[in-house]
């Protein structure tokens, strides 16, 4: 079927790129090469919400008649944020960190049109509870999924759900990295309905 408008995601990451493509839309990515940093005093949420902005915001010169979807993931416990751990000491670290507790997973998701200027924008909160998980668990999940490019070392969508006792959220592709529900919303109301 021919799309009315181009679509681009504002984002390299692989995840993104998957759910994105769960909507049969065709599309473009782009790295959009915008500062990560949090602002003082800025919370997780806000974090999020900023980022997929920019990052929507950031492509929008190089692709002047496009819908650009930007998103980003801010995850926190007890006020600390948890990124991804890079590795598997650090991953060891936040799972130990996480046991019997819940982290929130803020993800905001964008919509620019770069032909209007118009913006869309949401975030989507999510809480998981974990089980109460000892190094052997700890050690045995990751040695098998090795989950070291996903912020709070384990993922929902695959193996990971095994440590998990509980998850709350309105949009579940919302911890996968891209609030889907939200999004096929923004694109209907830009003109680009997904059926």
């Amino acid at each position: 079927m021919d799309q009315p408008r181009r679509l681009v995601l504002a984002s390299t990451s692989r995840y993104r790129k998957e759910l994105l493509g769960r909507l049969g839309l065709a599309f473009d990515t782009a790295a959009p090469g915008v500062d990560e940093s949090v602002l003082p005093g800025e919370a997780p949420a806000g974090t999020a919400l900023r980022l997929a902005i920019d990052k929507a915001r950031s492509l929008k010169d190089k692709f002047k008649d496009c819908l650009i979807i930007g998103s980003d993931q801010v995850a926190s416990c007890g006020g600390e944020r948890l990124g991804k751990p890079g590795g598997h000491a650090n991953a060891v670290r936040q799972l130990r960190a996480l046991s019997g507790k819940t982290a929130q997973f803020d993800t905001a998701v964008a919509l620019l049109d770069a032909r209007s200027g118009a913006m869309q924008s949401r975030v989507v909160p999510c809480q998981v509870a974990f089980r109460q998980l000892d190094d052997a668990l700890i050690e045995a999940y990751l040695r098998r999924e090795q989950p070291y490019d996903c912020a709070a070392s384990a993922k929902a969508e695959g193996l990971g759900i095994a440590l998990i006792a509980r998850i709350e959220t309105e949009d579940p592709t919302s911890l996968i990295g891209l609030p889907l529900i939200a999004l096929t919303e923004m694109l209907s109301r830009a003109g680009l309905p997904v059926l």
